[in-house]
């Protein structure tokens, strides 16, 4: 990010982007190729994703950076064509543009099971994607970030190379396919080297043409480790997350909403606006928020303003909440994800029944929510850590009175988003304060507590299982599972629309497994709840790799089975990369070895974004508790391009889950969120959190994403894990309730 001041301000400007005396490359493939947001300025030749000028290599990413690494991934896939290396490429953001729509996160809705898909069924849902541009889905989430763009990037980077090498041939007049490239250069046949940056100038006004990319044979950064391009601003403090924005003349705000999403019906100020330092309070309708010389000193004054709220408009308990979703199953099927065979003949075996439940559970982003808006009358400058910089550009731009050409986002770091930085309520509450303040820049940051009570949350879920096994497999599995739909909400507040319809994420994690079981049913029932809800962390799968795996867990006992070998017979004529992943983990593990006293190991599998993750967990009694000892992991992404990140990742997205499984518990009572921080919405730390290793396979054959495929066996592992240790089966999250482990 070290560049980014040099270019931002007077030579790559956001929304109207110029690169003078530049030039910045790409190619996208489609029938009709959305505008460049990249305006060019004289004597610059400018594409979507690549940059060259006087200072070197940028690359312009369309997704954004929080934590999960798609900034060196983007910039590694640009560098192995180019021949540069990743650390000396600066990665910005793009801005909000049609051009960086999200082609795989669309198609990954194609309606066949992705682990079946053939390569012409890839290519259709691949053609299906396109259709993401028409509803500017510049959208980071659905670990698709890599599968987005291993093909785009790829051939931005060559075609730039490709225009280099024409720049260059015409300089030293020689034929430009016997010039080479490398180390940031083009190379002459007798040696002269011409750096990237003296050409930028003179490759203004070419062309680009189609290149063949490399055989991954002959890749020299992709496949290896690379260093985070984000790792030392974060290392040294100077990174830029949203939190840390600062603008000339900025004044800090935070706001105090309505806890029950409902109205605001009288408020009185007269105590905090007498607080030395304290400028201004606003009335939002809905809430109020304060304006003071700093953020610590504005939440202080937030909390001293007297407020009466209106009452909730949703059903205001979690007593009504499980009554809804337990009533959620007499009703119509929502949609029935997988039907084969037939479940409801008689088949002989034996028969298991289970429920299994899951509550509301919050994002609790390190980072609270927070942006930075300058309102000026005829534009609204906003700086906002967003998963989605079009939804941020347009909900701010409605919320001011201006067109969206009007309004300028920047895209900043961000300290986690897991699907909660998609939406866009925080940015807009910045621009409606920041229209109170014309021409002074307002950071408005939410409070802990304000978050915590104010978020779309995951929603609760009851699952009714039944299923049959017999000569120790399975022959029989129907999965009911009820619950509110996210994504009906999520996608309404995104379109500006009422929602309805089939919602296939109800039963993501359970209808999509690669299970060779000769009778499969699972059928959503949508529970009439109107909590806000939205994306998490996995989404769907997040909660169904709960309910399924242990369920198979439970069949596997009931069968007398070995649970790993129950697993693996199962999957291995369905899915030859899951059966592998299964046997990895084994082997990792060495599992069926002695253990041991008071030391029990639970398995978990998950097929889940394209990639299968299967997970041992091992925990042990001590005189403080139940320890997770250490934590197997075994992935197939189809490529492994980073496979340290892509550890990183399997680790990451497995504490996620394990803290939701632990501690993780969203309930209400007359209309409210009952927890407001983290002393009572806890996650695992350093010092209960057990060791980890990962392994990464390449038998999948398509690139695949890593950041949430970790997160739905988690919460199944441990509780298999504590099932072989205790004997006492847990149907029911978070698990702190019923067993005494280490917190």
């Amino acid at each position: 990010m070290s560049r980014i001041g040099k270019i931002a301000r007077r030579t790559f400007l956001f929304g109207a982007v110029a690169v003078t005396g530049g030039a910045a490359f790409g190619y996208y493939k489609l029938v009709e190729t959305p505008p460049n947001p990249l305006k060019p300025t004289e004597g610059a030749a400018l594409n979507p994703y690549v940059i060259v000028d006087g200072n070197g290599v940028t690359v312009v990413a369309p997704r954004a950076e929080m934590g999960q690494g798609i900034s060196t991934t983007l910039a590694a896939l640009v560098a192995e064509e180019l021949d540069v290396a990743v650390e000396d490429v600066t990665v910005i953001h793009g801005p909000p543009a049609k051009a960086y729509f999200n082609q795989a996160i669309m198609g990954a809705a194609f309606p066949v099971l992705e682990y079946k898909r053939k390569d012409w069924q890839e290519d259709a849902a691949h053609f299906i994607g396109n259709a993401a541009k028409f509803f500017n889905m510049q959208i980071t989430g659905g670990s698709s970030s890599t599968k987005d763009g291993y093909v785009k990037m790829r051939e931005a980077g060559a075609q730039a190379r490709e225009m280099l090498k024409e720049a260059a041939a015409k300089r030293l007049n020689v034929a430009a396919d016997r010039l080479g490239t490398d180390n940031g250069a083009v190379v002459a046949p007798d040696g002269t080297r011409i750096p990237y940056a003296d050409l930028a100038g003179e490759v203004a006004g070419l062309e680009p043409r189609e290149v063949a990319l490399r055989d991954p044979s002959d890749w020299k950064v992709l496949r290896t480790s690379q260093p985070r391009t984000d790792m030392v601003g974060k290392s040294t403090g100077t990174a830029t997350f949203g939190i840390d924005v600062r603008v000339p003349g900025m004044k800090f705000a935070t706001v105090r909403m309505s806890p029950r999403r409902a109205g605001m019906v009288t408020f009185d100020a007269s105590d905090a606006i007498l607080m030395d330092g304290v400028e201004k309070i606003i009335d939002l309708g809905d809430g109020i928020a304060v304006i003071a010389q700093n953020t610590w000193l504005a939440i202080q004054a937030a909390e001293a303003v007297s407020i009466t709220w209106a009452d909730a408009s949703y059903d205001g308990s979690t007593e009504q909440h499980n009554a809804a979703l337990v009533a959620g199953f007499d009703t119509e099927p929502n949609n029935t994800g997988r039907d084969e065979g037939d479940v409801t003949q008689d088949v002989a075996g034996t028969e298991v029944m289970a429920e299994y439940t899951v509550p509301f559970l919050a994002h609790a982003t390190m980072e609270p929510m927070n942006a930075t808006a300058l309102y000026t009358g005829d534009a609204l400058e906003v700086w906002a850590p967003t998963q989605a910089p079009v939804r941020v550009r347009d909900g701010c731009a409605e919320a001011v009175g201006l067109d969206a050409d009007a309004v300028t986002v920047h895209t900043t770091l961000m300290g986690g988003g897991f699907g909660r930085r998609g939406e866009f309520d925080y940015a807009v509450i910045a621009a409606r304060v920041a229209h109170e303040m014309p021409d002074v820049p307002v950071q408005v940051t939410w409070s802990r507590e304000e978050d915590m009570r104010h978020d779309y949350y995951r929603p609760a879920a009851i699952a009714r299982m039944r299923g049959v096994v017999d000569g120790g497999k399975p022959v029989l599995l129907d999965a009911k599972v009820s619950s509110p739909s996210a994504t009906h909400q999520a996608i309404g507040r995104m379109m500006g629309m009422n929602m309805s319809g089939p919602d296939a994420e109800l039963t993501a994690g359970m209808h999509d497994q690669p299970f060779a079981i000769p009778n499969y049913r699972t059928t959503a029932h949508i529970a009439d709840i109107s909590v806000p809800m939205g994306f998490w962390r996995s989404v769907g799968a997040s909660y169904n790799g709960f309910f399924t795996d242990c369920f198979i867990d439970e069949l596997a006992v009931a069968a007398g089975a070995d649970p790993l070998q129950f697993r693996l017979d199962m999957v291995r004529p369905e899915h030859a990369p899951s059966a592998k992943v299964i046997e990895a983990v084994a082997e990792m593990s060495n599992w069926g070895s002695a253990l041991p006293a008071g030391t029990a190991r639970g398995v978990a599998f998950t097929y889940s974004f394209g990639t299968p993750v299967a997970q041992v967990m091992e925990i042990a009694e001590t005189d403080s508790g139940i320890r997770m000892n250490k934590v197997w992991i075994a992935c197939d992404p189809g490529v492994a391009l980073d496979p340290r990140n892509i550890e990183a990742q399997m680790t990451g997205g497995c504490i996620y889950g394990l803290s939701a499984a632990l501690h993780g518990r969203i309930t209400f009572e007359d209309g409210e969120v009952q927890q407001y921080n983290f002393p009572d919405y806890d996650a695992v730390r350093m010092y209960n959190a057990p060791a980890f290793e990962v392994r990464v396979l390449e038998n999948a054959g398509r690139v695949s994403g890593v950041g949430e495929p970790g997160t739905p066996p988690a919460a199944a592992a441990l509780a298999n894990a504590l099932f072989a240790l205790t004997g006492k089966r847990a149907r029911s999250l978070p698990l702190s309730e019923e067993y005494a482990l280490i917190n």
